[in-house]
């Protein structure tokens, strides 16, 4: 299986609707193993981010109030791919691209005042 980040808008109270996903791949956020391969390893867990480890316990749901609070830490591991891929086992490169994603996911969210949930 695969982790996927998707956006998210509230059509009323409780009542989350996912948005159509990006045509080009981007909403990969990993195999389904990288939730506890990469972004729940103590490398990933080691730069102290709240959010990003989570989906190695269960999905992460990022609520609209905490998507910039989310972007930050999404940030955090820029530049670090490198461990956090050598103990997963992952390429850098694929580490990046799925940071990547999940960052582009966030930034969709952020425009449109929507969430973001990786499942």
């Amino acid at each position: 299986m695969t982790l996927l980040v998707h956006t998210f808008v509230h059509d009323g109270p409780g009542r989350p609707r996912l948005l159509d996903a990006p045509e080009d791949g981007g909403d990969m956020a990993g195999f389904e193993s990288s939730r506890t391969r990469l972004w729940g390893s103590e490398p990933a867990r080691a730069l102290g981010a709240r959010f990003p480890p989570r989906p190695a316990d269960d999905d992460l749901c990022v609520h609209p109030e905490d998507v910039e609070e989310f972007l930050a830490e999404c940030a955090l591991p820029r530049g670090h791919t490198a461990e956090p891929g050598a103990h997963s086992g992952y390429r850098e490169d694929y580490v990046a691209d799925r940071l990547a994603n999940i960052t582009r996911g966030a930034l969709r969210a952020r425009s449109v005042g929507g969430g973001v949930l990786t499942r």
